[in-house]
């Protein structure tokens, strides 16, 4: 047998164990529950799962959807996961041979385990849980350095996957600030983070098409600073830092600062690099709430939201993995995908409630499996 299709054949069924591990991650990540311990065992009876009750696809098809103790019936879901993570598997593994891309295919089958089980709990609680889309990002710059260091063509290097997550948080964050101001009639927020949060980041935004994605940092850290020894929240309006990137953006147009590109990416490299900063403290403050805390801390006052902040942190993942470009594909088929369902919702009079996540991981996907090709045929149509 050809090794290329063994290797295929293989992930497939890695797939498929990584999808039982994957309904882990979606039924225990959500309620903040140890994914390690306790070991599998029934949500209805709480009763162990012995091997032969784990087996994918197989298990569930064998005791008719229904627990080998209770009877309780055990939801469709479970097989399909498992089902959808053992074809796209064997799918990347097709897509990208080991023999070409090294451990590449690695990375790309970590990522689209993520965008599987962020998009189930996604689905379920409109949540994204910082475990997933925090950890996304860390492996996403890991496999850009694994990349760099096997000449691997057509995926990102370390340098490419930075850049992607600066402009992937950067992209969604800036559209969150622009839109919650609209939403807000240009009010400045009524419940400002401490020490650092959307103000910072806006900040990051202006600062940023000046004095890049470091200089971003700097002046976020100083406003940080200032709050932080101020023991308050010293407010830094938005007229200044969002109308003060819009006055930025006009001025690029005459060439200053090096024109309207690159002054858009240094401002959304600055607030996607403010940003994830802000989600790291966000995460490792709130890390030791659990259950109702968490819930009770998540809950409180809040300004309108254009976007959620999870949506940020998953599409600074996506850009690690898979590089700006591709990157940008993502989103624009995710905008394209949400106006359709959303069309479809409208015509048939639906009201289910369906969040950007589950948008974005399909993007991802599409970008992941075809973004060279359709971002060959677009530059063919430009004759570029």
């Amino acid at each position: 047998m050809n090794i290329e299709l063994l290797l295929v054949i293989f992930a497939g069924i890695l797939g498929l164990l990584v999808g039982s591990f994957t309904n882990v991650l979606i039924w225990r990540l959500p309620r903040h529950e140890s994914i390690a311990f306790p070991p599998s065992h029934c949500p209805n009876c709480d009763h162990p799962l012995a091997p032969k009750d784990l087996v994918p696809l197989f298990s569930w098809l064998a005791l008719g959807g229904k627990c080998r103790y209770c009877k309780a019936p055990i939801k469709a879901r479970y097989p399909i996961v498992e089902a959808i993570s053992g074809v796209a598997y064997a799918v990347i593994a097709l897509t990208f041979p080991f023999s070409v891309f090294g451990a590449a295919p690695i990375g790309l089958m970590l990522l689209f385990t993520i965008l599987l089980a962020g998009s189930a709990i996604d689905l379920d609680t409109y949540t994204l849980p910082d475990e997933l889309t925090l950890t996304g990002v860390l492996l996403g710059l890991l496999f850009g350095f694994l990349n760099e260091r096997s000449a691997v063509n057509g995926l990102p290097h370390f340098a490419g996957a930075v850049q992607g997550a600066l402009l992937g948080a950067g992209i969604l964050v800036t559209i969150d600030l622009i839109g919650s101001w609209v939403l807000r009639r240009f009010r400045e927020r009524r419940f400002p983070d401490f020490p650092i949060g959307y103000q910072q980041i806006s900040l990051g935004l202006l600062a940023g098409a000046w004095l890049g994605p470091v200089g971003a940092l700097g002046a976020a850290l100083l406003s940080a600073a200032v709050n932080f020894f101020a023991k308050k929240v010293v407010p830094i309006p938005e007229l200044v830092t969002l109308g003060g990137f819009l006055v930025s953006l006009a001025l690029s147009s005459s060439g200053a600062g090096g024109g309207v590109v690159k002054v858009t990416q240094n401002s959304l490299e600055g607030a996607g690099a403010v940003a994830l900063l802000a989600g790291v403290y966000w995460f490792l403050a709130h890390r030791g709430k659990k259950g109702e805390e968490a819930d009770s801390t998540e809950s409180q006052n809040f300004d309108p939201s254009a976007m959620g902040f999870g949506d940020v942190k998953l599409a600074a993942a996506i850009g690690a993995f898979l590089g700006w470009q591709n990157l940008l594909l993502a989103v624009l088929v995710a905008v394209f995908a949400g106006a359709v369902f959303g069309l479809i919702q409208k015509a048939t009079r639906a009201d289910n409630r369906v969040k950007f996540g589950p948008y974005l991981a399909l993007g991802a996907v599409v970008a992941m499996l075809w973004g060279e090709r359709i971002i060959d045929a677009y530059r063919a149509s430009l004759g570029m």
